[in-house]
């Protein structure tokens, strides 16, 4: 045993204050570094996709792009409004606005049209990512123009204030994530451990993890900028693989002591554990790095910043677990041992007694794949695809701002607005790129446009036309009098393109047209993640083959592990679809269904779970490979190893469950979907595929599972061959033991 992670687990065992030392200063060093380069935003123009993204890159050109705009409202807090006094502290507003940095202009008031409210509208200056951080001083002008006029009421929504509210809510919801996810992984840490010590192990290294990890995203985000969503995914994600790798790693620690005696070190048993569980731990980790990898060929900064969060965390979990977690086995161990000596004199039942208990429960479980491997994959799978028949209907949209939560005040202020002025509710942004002698044509083609628009009930009305300084860039920007959302909102987009666009600015020698606004960006969105969809599954499913192939050596598991993800992955999208498309389970999840799923889930989903199932395929088909090495028949290699893993397999899949069971509860759908898919994905690999469909198929392919591996092959057959040639001539009764010293399952 001379391997990478044995060389780590023996120098962390014989130094183990200078590893727990170095692993805290490390940590340390990541958040003030991470604290003193700060965050790398992402700006506005890496959210362009599609032709929206061309239209403000091109009015970005011409210095014509949309600004963000905030609205006030005043009206009275019952009864009609005081046309007087609402002026009054329009002009006030008004002044105040217009003498911030933070503002480019103010319009004049426009009167909803029964009168009972006007509306103040203000333009931001700088980027529209920015307005949300400049929010708060307009805020502060329209509580003081409230303060001074108690007779009315003054309410401010916008881009800004609704963002700023997102992520108050947000985070929120995250503090209520934690505090439900930290004592129901405590409480799952305990029964698995028996121990408040053994149990903090884990826990206290995927929180150093997760605060590590933090600060390094920071630094990654001047290479990768941050969409706000990192530190979201590297919480997820990292108190769910720092847990599991502890836990894989600590279970079989706990094993080898058990099946030792009390006649091997703590240092030896550390090795033992990184010999094993620490081989399979680094492989899933690489292959969860590697999976994920794969969302940067979205070509999308959402995504690549959830890429860069659950690549960092992994990667620094992985690290965790090669290097602070043997030190501080090493120094638990002889208190460990202790304990354990003296549950033998108070006459407790020992570990292994425990552990035994749970194999009768798990041969139990692996009774009908052991005796009817056929049947059970057949059911199973069947069962699988089943749940996966709503797919069918599978409805996938950008989740817009009409679907944020309305406990936000200022989205509460949004619909009153939307109300009041209806005129207000989507504008279509059309530019237009042509040559400088040509900006009189394109200026009378955009007017004739907006004649045409306007006898079209899709549409409210038109501003001017704007032209750039050097006469190369014009805009004309077309009111649409329905929600973001609406289907009259995508057809009024529709005509735009297809119809009064060529028909107009398009008979314009050279010149290049595009459309932007929410609808067009909430239209190209999906149709640009639809367009990169096949490359991103295709080197999905290549890596994940790759991975598991040149893990074990073997290209028949490489595909099983494919087509068991696939199937995991779809029968939790079919549930996805079932449970959120419909309206039956909005009053027990708390959410308003918008008839979709949002365009983000699916691929994440595919991305994340492709990479987490690899914990499970590859610590499970660890120990069964590492059974047949050991001489022990496939058959009997295949429930040996998984009954043994089973217990930690289930332990692990209620800590990702509970993380992801968490994110159900918060506000924003998008979160909710991602939490409800990832926690019944898990919970399906888990108990479905891992300890039945799994194992039928292994069963059912026999030697064959191993093929082209000649190691493993070769073992495997002479087992086999031994095996029969024994049951043959009498010998034995069908119980014995590998040569690692374990018991073999009796699987006449």
């Amino acid at each position: 045993m001379n391997s990478f992670t044995v060389r780590m687990a023996r120098w962390s065992a014989a130094h183990p204050w200078r590893a727990i030392v170095g692993w805290l200063v490390f940590v340390v060093l990541c958040l003030g570094i991470g604290s003193a380069v700060g965050t790398h935003g992402a700006t506005t123009a890496d959210y362009r996709v599609g032709e929206a993204g061309r239209a403000e890159a091109m009015a970005a050109e011409g210095h014509l792009e949309r600004r963000s705009t905030e609205q006030v409202l005043i009206s009275s807090p019952s009864g009609s409004l005081d046309r007087g006094r609402a002026e009054a502290a329009a002009r006030e507003l008004t002044a105040r606005m217009r003498r911030l940095e933070e503002v480019a202009g103010v319009a004049a008031p426009l009167r909803s049209a029964d009168g009972r409210i006007l509306m103040v509208e203000v333009s931001l200056t700088g980027e529209e990512r920015e307005a949300k951080d400049k929010v708060g001083a307009l805020a502060g002008q329209t509580e003081a123009v409230g303060r001074a006029y108690p007779g009315l009421l003054l309410q401010q929504t916008g881009s800004g204030s609704i963002s700023k509210g997102v992520d108050r809510q947000r985070g929120e919801d995250l503090a209520l994530s934690e505090k439900i996810t930290l004592p129901v992984t405590v409480i799952t840490l305990l029964v698995v451990f028996g121990s408040v010590t053994m149990a903090g192990v884990p826990l206290l290294l995927a929180l150093s993890s997760i605060a590590a990890a933090v600060g390094l995203s920071m630094v990654a985000s001047h290479l990768s900028p941050d969409a706000g969503v990192g530190t979201n995914v590297i919480v997820m994600i990292g108190l769910a693989v720092g847990v599991d790798y502890t836990l894989f790693y600590l279970k079989r620690e706990r094993e080898e002591r058990a099946r030792s005696g009390g006649r091997l070190s703590a240092g030896a048993l550390v090795e033992l554990a990184a010999a094993t569980s620490g081989r399979a731990v680094v492989v899933s980790g690489l292959a969860v790095v590697a999976s994920t990898a794969t969302l940067y060929l979205a070509a999308d900064v959402i995504f690549s910043s959830l890429a860069t969060g659950t690549i960092v965390v992994v990667l620094v979990a992985v690290a965790s677990s090669l290097t602070a977690l043997p030190a501080l086995l090493v120094t638990l161990g002889k208190r460990q041992e202790r304990r354990e000596r003296r549950r033998a004199e108070r006459g407790k039942p020992a570990r292994r007694a425990r552990e035994a208990e749970g194999g009768r429960v798990w041969a139990a479980l692996l009774r009908p794949a052991s005796r009817h491997p056929l049947a059970t994959l057949c059911v199973s799978v069947l069962a699988l695809l089943a749940l996966a028949t709503p797919l069918a209907g599978l409805k996938i949209t950008e989740m817009s701002r009409d679907t944020h939560s309305r406990d936000i005040p200022a989205m509460r202020v949004y619909d009153r607005l939307n109300e009041a002025f209806p005129g207000q509710r989507v504008t279509h942004q059309v530019v237009v790129r042509a040559d400088a002698q040509r900006s009189g044509e394109v200026a009378a083609a955009l007017r004739v446009l907006a004649r045409r628009a306007g006898a079209d009930p899709l549409f409210a009305g038109a501003s001017g036309v704007r032209t750039s300084a050097d006469q190369r860039i014009s805009t004309l920007e077309l009111k649409v009098p329905y929600l973001g959302n609406s289907a009259q909102a995508r057809d009024s987009l529709e005509h735009l393109r297809g119809d009064y666009l060529p028909a107009t600015v398009g008979r314009v020698a050279g010149a290049r047209f595009a459309v932007s606004g929410d609808v067009a960006r909430y239209t190209d969105y999906p149709a640009h993640q639809n367009s990169r969809l096949p490359l991103v599954l295709g080197a999905l499913l290549l890596v994940t083959f790759a991975v598991t192939a040149y893990a074990f050596g073997s290209v028949v598991l490489g595909l099983i592990g494919v087509v068991l993800n696939l199937l995991s992955a779809a029968a939790a999208l079919g549930l996805l679809v079932w449970v959120f498309q419909g309206t039956w389970a909005e009053g027990l999840l708390d959410f308003d269904s918008t008839g979709s799923v949002g365009s983000r889930v699916p691929l994440f989903l595919f991305v994340i779970l492709f990479g987490l199932s690899m914990d499970y395929q590859v610590f499970v088909v660890s120990r069964i490979r590492e059974a047949v090495l050991a001489g022990v028949p496939t058959r009997g290699a295949v429930l040996e190893g998984i009954g043994r893993s089973a217990s930690v397999v289930t332990s692990a899949a209620v800590v990702m469950t509970t993380v992801f069971v968490s994110f159900v509860f918060l506000h924003i759908i998008e979160m909710k979907q991602i939490g409800f898919v990832l926690a019944a994905a898990v919970l399906l690999d888990a108990f479905i595929v891992r300890i039945m469909v799994l194992p039928s198929a292994l069963l059912l392919l026999g030697e064959a599972s191993w093929w082209p591996s000649r190691a493993a092959g070769h073992a495997a057959t002479t087992a086999t061959a031994a095996s029969a040639s024994g049951a043959a001539s009498g010998a034995g009764s069908g119980s014995g033991r590998t040569a690692d010293g374990s018991p073999v399952i009796d699987v006449r």
